[in-house]
């Protein structure tokens, strides 16, 4: 159904009336609450809906002459490397031919550059996603007998590297809506925790409640806050972009994010110039002076060619966020026209919620769906593409299992973990192949 709220506080109170009940095996009790919720506040606009830019879709490709319907990728990196060939190829023998491999003139250009478009005071790059949390963490002095509370839906590294840094993290449920670390969770867990940090993810392009974390840290001096925004480069909230919204901020390039490498890399960005000096030297074997090493470090630098292809990349994401929002919107259009989610379907697909105060990236467009695994089945039969992002929770992990948590520990997060689905998202995905998608679902369910 189309959710219809604006403010989590009205499924809060929705929340708070409920009795007890066995959870269902699937979504109908997440799409009952949103019934709820919108019924008891009719006059809330549609916070889902993103009004797509006139005429900057990519336009249907004509009908196969066989009348079947062409396979859908999950990803395609070569509509996007066609656009930019050229530009790259260039960057690469820029680079080759000043033989500066590491560290060379490129990466500081890029560091400037993403440092302006985060609206951040320092940027170090590295070479990875998963190392640029390690370094915030590290660089803040983080560390054995210390606690990050963070969530239990996201990525592994989340949790590995704050283990990789001594200290231990505690897990909060998640809000059901965003599928973002819920503060009221946080503040709950926090209780009697010797807790330095709290390391909220902005998961899959949309930042998490800052302006919840950002009390939480007023009423807990000393507190840091630390981004995981992995997944969220050129997101906002309020207008302030990902990157600048805490202490430190940790951004993955992997291939299959909107802003990309062609290979692994990463960067932290922050307003403390402690913060960025010590990250530079952890970042190089600890290393100030060459050969001289006051810590020991990590060797975690971004290489040149990754620098430069970057910052290519990084003139054209306004664009390709923005395209990602009008694909959004227009999935958001055929969910509804083809009766699959609205406010009179009973029991249907539940869209991606933005917060109004959030400007949405869509890393990745994610549905509730009932029977999830027989509609990804039933869509791969059909060579559609389509992911999970995550079937298995961080707390439930077999390698976390010393953490001590359990199942049913996070039900919000087991219970996202069984219906979420990612379908095709990627700037240059055509209005045909989306058509194919949703047409492909309302077979399923029909």
């Amino acid at each position: 159904m189309f959710c219809y709220l604006r403010d989590n506080r009205v499924l809060q109170k929705n929340r708070g009336r409920r009795t007890a009940q066995p959870e269902p095996p699937h979504n109908t009790s997440i799409v009952h609450e949103f019934q709820a919720a919108a019924a008891e506040n009719p006059s809330l606009p549609d916070a889902m809906y993103h009004k797509p830019v006139a005429n900057t879709l990519v336009p249907a490709s004509p009908a196969p002459a066989s009348g079947k319907s062409q396979p859908v990728s999950m990803l395609d990196f070569s509509r996007q490397f066609a656009g930019i060939r050229e530009e790259v190829m260039q960057a690469i023998e820029r680079v080759c031919v000043s033989q500066r491999f590491i560290l060379g003139p490129e990466v500081e250009s890029f560091e400037r550059a993403a440092a302006a478009a985060c609206a951040a005071s320092h940027a170090v790059g590295c070479a990875s996603g998963t190392d640029a949390l390690w370094l915030a963490l590290e660089a803040a002095r983080i560390g054995p007998g210390d606690a990050v509370v963070t969530t239990p839906f996201s990525f592994f590294a989340t949790a590995s590297s704050i283990l990789r840094c001594g200290a231990r993290p505690i897990f909060a449920d998640i809000d059901p809506l965003t599928f973002n670390l819920s503060a009221d969770a946080v503040r709950e867990a926090m209780a009697g925790e010797p807790v330095k940090a709290i390391l909220p993810v902005h998961l899959y392009g949309q930042c998490a409640d800052w302006d919840a974390f950002a009390q939480l840290q007023l009423d807990h001096p000393g507190l840091l806050l630390i981004e995981d925004a992995a997944q969220a480069f050129g997101a906002t909230w309020n207008g302030m972009p990902a990157g600048a919204l805490g202490d430190a901020a940790c951004f993955s390039f992997y291939p299959t994010k909107n802003l990309s490498a062609i290979g692994d890399a990463g960067l932290v960005t922050t307003r403390s110039g402690t913060l960025d000096e010590r990250m530079r030297m952890l970042r190089a074997h600890g290393m100030r002076r060459r050969y001289f090493h006051d810590e020991v470090g990590w060797n975690s630098r971004l290489d040149t060619i990754q620098a430069a292809v970057l910052e290519i990349k990084l003139r054209y994401l306004p664009e390709w966020n923005q395209q990602r929002r009008n694909l959004a919107a227009n999935y958001n259009q055929l969910f509804l026209a083809a009766g699959l989610t609205g406010p009179t379907v009973a029991e249907g697909i539940v869209l991606p919620w933005t917060d109004r105060r959030a400007q949405h990236v869509f890393h990745q467009y994610v549905i509730r769906a009932p029977r999830r695994d027989e509609l990804r089945a039933y869509l791969t039969e059909r060579r559609i593409g389509t992911e999970i992002y995550y079937p298995l929770p961080l707390h439930l992990q077999e390698s976390l299992q010393s953490l001590g948590y359990k199942a049913g520990d996070f039900p919000e997060t087991e219970r996202a973990a069984a219906e979420v689905l990612a379908l095709p998202m990627y700037p240059e995905l055509r209005t045909d192949e989306q058509e194919t998608v949703v047409a492909a679902i309302r077979d399923f369910y029909a």
